[in-house]
Order: C-alpha cells, then sequence, then structure tokens
C-alpha cells in the first residue's frame, strides 16, 4: 500500500493509449455519475492503496455543467498536491449543499408560456449560494494547476459561442488559465435557473479577457465528442 500522499500512477499522455474519464451535466442528478465514480476509485484503491485517485489514473477528466464541478473537485490539488477531493466525497457534496446550488422546485413547468415568461425575466435564482460554496472549496486554483487534464465546457453569451476551457489551453494561453471556481460556476449556470457568470483573465501583458458563461450543456451536455475532438486537434 502507498503512503500518504505520495501515490501517483503516472499516466501515458505518450503511450499508445489516451485514457479518458467524461462526466456529464445534470443538476442534482450529478448524484448518479457520483456514485459510479465513488465505485470505480474503491475498486483502484483495492488494486493498488487507499490513496489511490481517479486523477492518477486518466489522461484527461471532462465535465459538463455539475459534472465540470465533479471534474474540478476530483483533480484540483490540496495542500500536500494530491485530490481536494475523493471521489467518495462528492455525493455527500451533493447531499449537503445540492438543494440549494442546484435547486429543483418546480422544475417541471406548466406549458411553455410559463418558460417563456421565465426566460423573459430573468434567472430564477440569484446563484449566491453556488458562488459561495465552490469558491470556498476551490480556493484561488487556477486551471492550469490541475494534478491531470481536464477539459470543461462552458457557453458564452456573449459571443454566442462555446468556450473550452482545458489543462491544454491554459498552459499556452495565459487568457485561458481561469481560476477553477470561475470555470465551474460558469459551467453551472444553467439558463432561466442562475445567472451568467462574468469574469476576466489577464494575460502575461496586462492585456484583460471578459468571459460571460453558462451552462456548458448548451455546447456539450456529453463531454465526450468534445474530448475526443479537442484533443486530436492538439
Amino acid at each position: 500500500m502507498s503512503s500518504s500522499g505520495s501515490f501517483k500512477l503516472q499516466p501515458p499522455i505518450n503511450g499508445k493509449f489516451i485514457t479518458i474519464l467524461s462526466i456529464d451535466g445534470g443538476g442534482i442528478r450529478g448524484l448518479i455519475p457520483a456514485t459510479i465514480l465513488e465505485y470505480l476509485e474503491s475498486q483502484l484503491q483495492e488494486l493498488d492503496g487507499e490513496d489511490a485517485r481517479l486523477a492518477d489514473y486518466f489522461d484527461i477528466i471532462a465535465g459538463t455543467s455539475t459534472g465540470g464541478l465533479a471534474t474540478a473537485m476530483l483533480t484540483a490539488p490540496n495542500k500536500d498536491n494530491r485530490p481536494l477531493f475523493a471521489a467518495k466525497d462528492i455525493k455527500p457534496f451533493y447531499l449537503e449543499h445540492g438543494p440549494k446550488i442546484f435547486p429543483q422546485n418546480n422544475m417541471i413547468l406548466i406549458g411553455s408560456i410559463i418558460k417563456g415568461w421565465k426566460f423573459l425575466t430573468g434567472p430564477k435564482y440569484d446563484g449566491k449560494y453556488l458562488r459561495q460554496v465552490i469558491k470556498e472549496k476551490l480556493g484561488e486554483t487556477k486551471l492550469h494547476e490541475t494534478l491531470t487534464n481536464v477539459v470543461i465546457p462552458t457557453f458564452d453569451i456573449k459571443t454566442i459561442q462555446p468556450t473550452i476551457f482545458s489543462t491544454f489551453k491554459a498552459k499556452k494561453y495565459s487568457i485561458m488559465d481561469a481560476k477553477l471556481s470561475d470555470i465551474c460556476i460558469g459551467t453551472s449556470a444553467a439558463p432561466t435557473y442562475l445567472p451568467a457568470h462574468n469574469f476576466q483573465t489577464q494575460n502575461e501583458d496586462g492585456k484583460f479577457h471578459e468571459f460571460n458563461l453558462i451552462d456548458g450543456a448548451i455546447a456539450a451536455n456529453n463531454p465526450v465528442l468534445n474530448n475526443l475532438t479537442y484533443f486530436m486537434s492538439h
């Protein structure tokens, strides 16, 4: 069994196979992939010891919406440069904070008129609790610091284009090296329920870039295809 904080299985990033873990969105339904992730990590721990974490086994971990939050939790480093959360911690996190982060009451709306009215009158929730909890958990950690490569799709409502955040881009373009908390808040901002997330990054020349992000599900609720396409083009 590996000693605490010392476990590290190097993924074959330049080898024959590329390992990709893709986590769908779905609000509080993130409990479903959280349960699967917990089981998968427990099986790996039976093989390699209790310190084994999913980030040790995958070249790329990707997620959209609530899956983006799970991705960040699995790959953000703690003070010992190990994953901030074990997979078994994700489900209790959702159970504790889910009803406030991803409110589900009135999810079934009565007819398209009500849906249209809610869209015109703005988001139903102010998103303050979402921002508070995510910033508290992820702190100042930036995208380039993740323990393995990540891909998190979002959608920018000003450019009307998908914006895909990745470790690859963050290491190449400083304006894409955003805080993980900002990326997670953006990809989780479901239209009609939570407001778009606005923030800026700054490059080494002092120039600012503005992002206005909503739920990555607008671009890719199931990010598998995005992962493969993006990885093959970089």
